[in-house]
C-alpha cells in the first residue's frame, strides 16, 4: 500500500487548477475545476484546494467546506479523491486526515465520491477500510458513457441503430443544429426548455436560473462550454450545454419543449455535441446520469425516460460507488447522520432557497 501526503495548494497551482486537474490519474472531473469551485464559493461552502502526493503521482483536488454549530466542519472532496486505484483511498484519505488535525480545522467528516466503479468486491474493501456508506449526491453516480476517440464515422457506426437512424432522418427533413453564443438570452432559452421538461417528466428539482447563470458563465468564460439548439415553428425546442474539460466532455444540462413535430432533433443535437467536443480534443462523452445498470429497463424510475435516450447511444451504464464517509470524529458523525444533515438541509433551504449541496 502506497503513503500519500495531502497538503493546500500554493497560489501557482490554483493559478493553474485545471491544468493539474485534467491531468490528474483519471482525468479529473468537471466538478473539480476552477469554474465550479468559482459557482460553489459565497453559497455557503468555501473551496479548499487540496494535493494528494506520493511517490511520482499527484492528484489535485476540490474540497467544498461547511461549518456546522457543534459539529465542526464538514468537507467534501467532490467526485474524488481521483486515484489510480482503489488501494489508494485508505492512505488519502489518512493524509487528508492529518493535514485537517494538523491544521487544528475540527473536520468531523470527509464526504467522498470517487469514480471508481462499483462491484461486491469494491464495496467489501471501502466497507472494512471504514467507511460509511452515504446517500448519493450527484447525479451522475450512474451514467452512460460513450467512447468518442475513434473517428467521427466509427463513433457513428458504434451508436445504435435506433440512434443513427434518428440522426439521419433529422437531417433529410432538414433539421439544423445552432450552436449559440453564451448571454442572457441564450441562458433564458435553455432554462425555459428545462423547466419545461421537469415539469412534464417531474425529474430531478431545477435549481434558480441566477444559479444557471453563473455557472454557465463560469464554463463559457474559461472556453469550456456550449449550447447547442434546434428550433421549431422559430422557436427553441431542444436544447443542451455541453462541457469540454481536459479530455471528457459532460452533457451537463439540457430540456425540450413536448409534443414536437420534428423526429429525431434530441438525437441529432446529441450527434452535433459529440462532434464538437472531438473537435476539441475530447475522448469520452458522459451523459450525466441514468438509473443505475440494474434499473435501467424500471419503468417507475424517475430516469427511466432519461435513460432510454442516453443508451440509445451506448448501452453500457457505469455504476460508481457514490458517496462514502470516512469518519473523523465518530460522536459527531453519528449526530449528523441521525439528523443534524436533515435539519441542516431543511433549514438553509427555508433561509436561501437553494439546494444544500
Amino acid at each position: 500500500m502506497r503513503e500519500f501526503t495531502a497538503r493546500f495548494a500554493t497560489a501557482e497551482e490554483i493559478e493553474n487548477w485545471d491544468k493539474h486537474v485534467t491531468a490528474n490519474p483519471n482525468g479529473g472531473n468537471m466538478l473539480q475545476s476552477a469554474a465550479y469551485a468559482s459557482v460553489k464559493n459565497g453559497t455557503g461552502w468555501s473551496a479548499r484546494f487540496l494535493v494528494l502526493e506520493s511517490t511520482g503521482t499527484a492528484s489535485y483536488n476540490l474540497v467544498l467546506e461547511k461549518k456546522f454549530p457543534a459539529l465542526g466542519r464538514l468537507w467534501y472532496l467532490i467526485k474524488g479523491p481521483d486515484l489510480s486505484a482503489v488501494d489508494d483511498l485508505t492512505p488519502a484519505l489518512k493524509a487528508c486526515a492529518a493535514l485537517a488535525r494538523s491544521r487544528k480545522l475540527n473536520v468531523f467528516t470527509i464526504k467522498v465520491e470517487p469514480d471508481i466503479v462499483t462491484s461486491p468486491e469494491v464495496q467489501a474493501q471501502l466497507t472494512a477500510a471504514g467507511l460509511v456508506k452515504a446517500p448519493n449526491i450527484q447525479s451522475n453516480d450512474s451514467t452512460a458513457l460513450l467512447d468518442i476517440s475513434a473517428p467521427e464515422s466509427h463513433v457513428l457506426r458504434a451508436i445504435s441503430s435506433r440512434a443513427r437512424n434518428a440522426i439521419r432522418r433529422a437531417e433529410r427533413e432538414g433539421c439544423e443544429v445552432v450552436q449559440q453564443p453564451q448571454g442572457p438570452e441564450t441562458y433564458r432559452a435553455l432554462y425555459d426548455l428545462m423547466a419545461d421538461t421537469v415539469n412534464a417528466k417531474g425529474s430531478m428539482p431545477l435549481r434558480s436560473l441566477e444559479y444557471y447563470t453563473r455557472f454557465w458563465d463560469e464554463f463559457c468564460n474559461r472556453g469550456q462550454g456550449s449550447f447547442f439548439f434546434v428550433y421549431e415553428d422559430g422557436k427553441p425546442s431542444v436544447g443542451a450545454f455541453v462541457i469540454n474539460y481536459g479530455s471528457k466532455a459532460t452533457y451537463k444540462d439540457g430540456g425540450s419543449t413536448q409534443n414536437r413535430k420534428q423526429y429525431g432533433d434530441s438525437h441529432l443535437v446529441q450527434w452535433a455535441a459529440i462532434r464538437r467536443m472531438q473537435e476539441l480534443g475530447c475522448t469520452q462523452y458522459d451523459f450525466c446520469g441514468t438509473p443505475p445498470a440494474g434499473q435501467i429497463k424500471d419503468k417507475t424510475h424517475s430516469l427511466y425516460g432519461m435513460g432510454m435516450f442516453k443508451t440509445s447511444f451506448t448501452k453500457t451504464v457505469t455504476d460508481f460507488v457514490g458517496c462514502y464517509d470516512y469518519v473523523l470524529a465518530p460522536v459527531r458523525h453519528t449526530l449528523w447522520v441521525k439528523g443534524a444533515e436533515r435539519i441542516f438541509r431543511r433549514l438553509e433551504t427555508a433561509r436561501t432557497g437553494r439546494q444544500f449541496y
